[in-house]
């Protein structure tokens, strides 16, 4: 890790940050236009390549070609090879493979392990990336175990690779599946098994591993740290909405909820409130839902997952921070107190920024994905805060997209991924003291 750092000893954190992720999907691209990588034996489109290898390292789970009928065992290990690596990090590979070929990490390297993993202090980052491998190899492992037995009692000997294919898959938030005809995991509607265990991957997944290594030392809610406290409850009440506005909304459609008994019914509504948390499954057609409906997943999608994890979107905290503030902000109260614990403006500050640079970027992708198709704006909307939020949910549009709209995804998928920490983190972190203090003015807001 340290010989490859040192070839650019002049680009920021950040920017190193995302040239791992683009070389990932340089060497993604590359891999699956090869000719084996393909069922037919041909080799795929640059554009179409380019695309699912983004999507992959990206973690998001927007296809334009079917993962289970387009592509070989080859290509298909290599997309999970690509959203393995993408979810956990490229640094933190990089830190696995330095230590065990016996190399010493250093303060610079540190720095940039404490960046790729959002932490507020270098101390215990090493560690923290060999636990971060350790709980994502267990977690696949175990869930993906259950999983291939379900699996196997339904499809024989395939099942297995489809159990453990689809647990790293989830745990990764990225959405991919091999059910093939671009249906995802509609056929397992009702299968509760499949269900409970695919959300509590995405769940766990998107909880950020710096909160899963609180639960696991303190196991006492009152005794977690203010970012795990946010983040629980940000989640549990964003499952909890989202899964009754989905019930509310379409359990009088026959298309989706309308023809399931009421169990039934409250198990698709939890299960489709839990993946726009940044994983792109469905067991209910996007494309038959209401718009109203379609408005709130769009809503979930945009708040995402949580710092530290597999998953995208402003995440949880930075949503926690804005409505709080909001909130306090209305009531006349300066500082923002939670739990007894007060936070400080530079985080409030870059919770603004982030909020306000995914709302540009969103308006933006949608006005040029809709100024390149012919189609129904809220779909349009929709696909692009899919790939923002590095979801991979889809209203049927991405597969008949043309190659302009695919690159407009393209970004958008890189930029959910990478750019707003990247440009937010470089935005608070330009501590020039100016010694040139300009006179006050007021304007009028609102």
């Amino acid at each position: 890790m340290g010989r490859a750092l040192k070839l650019f000893p002049h680009f920021s954190t950040y920017q190193i940050i995302a040239l791992t992720f683009f070389g990932l999907i340089s060497c993604g691209t590359l891999l699956l236009m090869l000719p084996m990588s393909s069922n037919t034996g041909q080799s795929l489109p640059f554009i179409d390549a380019l695309f699912t290898a983004t999507s992959a390292s990206c973690v998001t789970g927007l296809v334009v070609v079917d993962t289970a009928e387009y592509f070989s065992t080859f290509g298909q290990m290599v997309i999970i090879f690509l959203i393995q690596l993408g979810g956990l990090g490229i640094m933190t590979f990089a830190t696995l493979f330095s230590i065990a070929f016996g190399k010493k990490i250093n303060l610079q390297e540190r720095l940039r392990i404490q960046e790729s993993l959002n932490q507020s202090e270098v101390e215990g980052v090493v560690r923290l990336c060999l636990r971060v491998v350790k709980y994502s190899l267990v977690i696949e492992f175990l869930f993906g175990t259950i999983l291939a037995v379900h699996f196997f009692q339904m499809f024989g000997a395939k099942g297995i690779y489809w159990g453990y294919w689809h647990a790293v898959s989830a745990f990764c938030n990225a959405g991919f599946d091999l059910m093939g005809g671009f249906r995802s995991l509609t056929m397992f509607v009702t299968d509760w098994p499949v269900n409970l265990i695919i959300t509590s991957l995405i769940i766990l997944g998107s909880l950020g591993f710096n909160v899963m290594e609180d639960i696991i030392n303190k196991r006492n809610f009152s005794d977690l740290r203010l970012h795990s406290k946010m983040v629980l409850l940000t989640t549990l009440s964003l499952i909890i909405v989202g899964t009754g506005a989905i019930w509310f909304m379409e359990s009088g459609n026959a298309d989706t909820l309308g023809n399931l008994t009421t169990s039934q019914q409250v198990l698709a509504s939890y299960f489709q409130a839990v993946t726009p948390r940044t994983a792109g499954f469905n067991t209910l057609p996007i494309d038959k839902m209401h718009e109203a409906t379609l408005f709130v997943i769009i809503m979930l999608m945009f708040v995402g997952a949580s710092p530290a994890s597999t998953g995208g979107g402003i995440k949880t905290t930075t949503f926690a921070v804005v409505v709080l503030t909001t909130w306090n902000l209305v009531r006349g109260k300066e500082d923002l107190v939670v739990f007894n614990r007060r936070i400080e403006e530079r985080i409030i500050y870059k919770a603004f920024i982030i909020l306000t640079i995914g709302v540009i970027w969103v308006c933006v992708g949608t006005f040029f994905i809709s100024y390149f198709e012919n189609a129904r704006f809220l779909n349009m909307f929709f696909e692009v805060m899919s790939a923002f939020a590095t979801v991979g949910l889809t209203a049927g549009e991405t597969q008949r997209i043309c190659d302009a709209s695919k690159i407009v995804l393209i970004l958008t998928m890189f930029a959910g991924r990478v750019g707003v920490l990247t440009f937010a983190m470089a935005l608070m972190n330009r501590n020039k003291v100016s010694n040139i203090k300009y006179p006050k003015e007021r304007i009028m807001i609102g």
